[in-house]
């Protein structure tokens, strides 16, 4: 793609990182095919080779982001699955990220809109103020049918879809918290190694369960787990809604903690059980590459930084002989299959513990979930959920294994097999932790099934 951007524009490593971006696009239209929102709405504004000319338009003419704009960047789920399918490398997940930086500080939303996605910025990364949330939503979502109608499909979504989204996503019950920061589960027998692993915002109320689950098989298999103290939220959220300020405050506040842990005590790894704020941590490098007091620092981490089936898979793991029955759908959440590129290992790690694993048709597809996307872009979401839980039960599975918090709430609210029963959906760690000794997850079937 050619460009024009000016040496004084050039100058701003933004813009000179976008033009190389933009340079490498050679409108093949690859993208378009695995794009989730031009598949559903079949405008091409809506795929990564449209979105990527709005950007190209307001970054090299100096524009203010335009209702239209931003309307095409919002639609955007950042899954991820055009770069899969991109021939000519190009990267599209830091020209969206800072198209996004560029629509909050230039251009005004609604008071409505500015409002909700105020709160959900400020509430989510705090796992009590999230806490408290979702004990207030349990209490509002029997009252969600007196909420006026919703918008039609081509209109924007009105806060009206959006609380009814929020209110359908909450949980009857929350389980009770992990262990606090601070916390050290030693190794039983001979320590192999030391790792931290990532505590997460809305993991830490939704589903406590699945970092329990890592904690018991890594230290079965003899590596030492510390939460760090004084962990924030990565900084995914905040990142994806353009409030770059808060998200590389909160990049800076952990790599200062995980630092000081591995200079202290050494660390191996990081781990992360939530696939969405794997791949923000392992781009920090990139993100603070420009701050001179942290790059160093920054790249440090993105390097320990590991998905928790990446460090499984590196372990010395005696796997039960006995086969089970159990048919096992592994939905690839897009921040792993995309964002990371792990696509064949998970499903690797839970043949080779004993299930019957089936790919999901249409995996590259998104979920809806996407972050907080299932909430700012209910209707989109709607749809993309009903094609994955249709495809998911085409399979027939007994449960679903997932490795991202997000798909699995999403998944979950609507997944039922042929008799109406729910199909559990369940971290990939806690079937892993399962069949190599500890318990059955909560919500999945027997072992003897």
């Amino acid at each position: 793609m050619k460009t024009e951007f000016t040496p004084t524009q050039l100058a701003d490593p933004d813009i000179g990182e976008a033009n190389t971006i933009l340079r490498k696009c050679v409108h093949c239209g690859f993208c378009t095919a695995t794009c989730p929102t031009y598949v559903l709405l079949g405008d091409e504004l809506d795929s990564p080779r449209g979105r990527i000319y709005l950007i190209k338009e307001m970054l090299e003419k100096d524009q203010k982001p335009t209702a239209e704009v931003v309307k095409h960047i919002d639609r955007c789920l950042s899954c991820l699955a055009c770069m899969t399918t991109c021939p000519s490398g190009v990267n599209y997940m830091h020209l969206i990220d800072q198209a996004r930086v560029r629509v909050e500080e230039h251009y005004t939303r609604p008071l409505a809109d500015r409002l909700i996605r105020a709160m959900l910025a400020y509430v989510l990364p705090r796992p009590g103020l999230f806490r408290m949330g979702m004990m207030a939503a349990r209490l509002a979502k029997p009252f969600v049918g007196l909420l006026p109608g919703s918008a039609k499909p081509s209109h924007p979504p009105t806060v009206f879809d959006r609380m009814r989204a929020m209110l359908a996503l909450a949980p009857g019950a929350l389980p009770p918290p992990g262990p606090a920061g601070g916390s050290v589960f030693p190794a039983q027998g001979t320590r192999k190694g030391r790792v931290a692993l990532l505590q997460g915002c809305a993991q830490q109320v939704l589903g406590p369960n699945i970092n329990q689950a890592a904690i018991r098989l890594l230290t079965r298999l003899g590596i030492e787990v510390v939460l760090v103290a004084d962990e924030q939220c990565c900084g995914s959220l905040t990142h994806h809604m353009g409030h770059d300020d808060d998200a590389l405050r909160r990049a800076r506040a952990n790599i200062d903690v995980w630092v000081r842990e591995a200079d202290a005590k050494g660390l191996d790894a990081i781990l992360v059980t939530t696939s969405g704020c794997g791949t923000t941590i392992k781009d920090y490098g990139y993100l603070l590459r420009e701050d001179k007091a942290y790059a160093e620092k920054a790249a440090r981490i993105s390097s320990l930084a590991r998905d928790i089936t990446e460090y499984i898979g590196t372990l010395d793991v005696q796997w039960p002989q006995p086969k089970s029955e159990i048919v096992v759908a592994y939905h690839s959440a897009c921040s792993l299959q995309h964002g990371q590129k792990i696509r064949e290992l998970p499903k690797e790690l839970l043949s080779k513990s004993g299930f019957v694993v089936k790919d999901i048709p249409e995996g590259h597809l998104c979920c809806g979930s996407a972050g907080t996307y299932n909430i700012l872009q209910p209707e989109i979401a709607r749809r993309l959920r009903e094609r994955k839980v249709a495809n998911i039960a085409s399979v027939k599975p007994d449960i679903v294994s997932a490795g991202n918090i997000g798909c699995m709430v999403q998944i979950g609210s609507e997944l039922k097999n042929a008799e109406g029963a729910p199909i559990p959906v369940v971290h990939t760690i806690e079937l892993l932790d399962w069949m190599t000794g500890g318990p059955s997850p909560h919500n999945a079937m027997p072992q003897d099934k």
